[in-house]
């Protein structure tokens, strides 16, 4: 066995691979848990628009109610129009009670969806940068292989690019 002399780079080459391999690791467990807080906040969104529907659909049969019972004191004799607009004010009030529940729902709703959109954005950018760091890894492993300098600096440049999606990930410094 001949004794070779280590190239200082190597070492440097490790290291580097080490720190993009962690930047990778680190950005596919953020990108997965944003993806559940996509999945979920869809979740959340959804059960607050069925119960908006819920609510529009018995806040529409008091519409319908109201409408009613208006055409009711129209045709109505003098004396039973009192009772009528008695319960015409209770179920008027049904209608607004029902329109206020959906108005907070709706909010709520809305809340749900752009959380579901944040967690899409940062999910995003920790899938960007889970691409590049793993195109920097194997082009450091392929310049170990190879014992090429130049591959081993493209692939630092492309790790480079990882790192600022990774980072991106958080703070959302760059449009989409």
């Amino acid at each position: 066995m001949s004794d070779e002399k280590k190239q200082p780079w190597l070492n440097l080459l490790a290291l580097t691979t080490v720190i993009l391999a962690v930047c990778a690791t680190l950005a596919t467990s953020k990108g997965g848990g944003q993806s559940t807080r996509t999945v979920l906040s869809q979740s959340q969104a959804s059960d607050e628009w069925a119960h908006y529907q819920a609510k529009g659909i018995k806040g529409n049969l008091y519409e319908i109610e109201a409408l009613r019972l208006k055409r009711e004191i129209e045709l109505a004799p003098k004396a039973a129009v009192p009772v009528l607009e008695r319960s015409l004010a209770d179920v008027e009030k049904k209608v607004a009670k029902y329109d206020g529940e959906k108005a907070e729902i709706q909010k709520v709703a809305r809340g749900y969806e752009a959380a579901k959109a944040d967690a899409q954005t940062h999910g995003a950018a920790f899938g960007m940068a889970v691409i590049f760091l793993q195109i920097g890894i194997l082009l450091s492993s392929i310049a170990a292989l190879l014992n090429q300098k130049p591959v081993y600096y493209l692939g630092l440049v492309v790790g480079v690019v990882g790192i600022v999606y990774f980072l991106n990930g958080f703070f959302l410094f760059m449009s989409a």
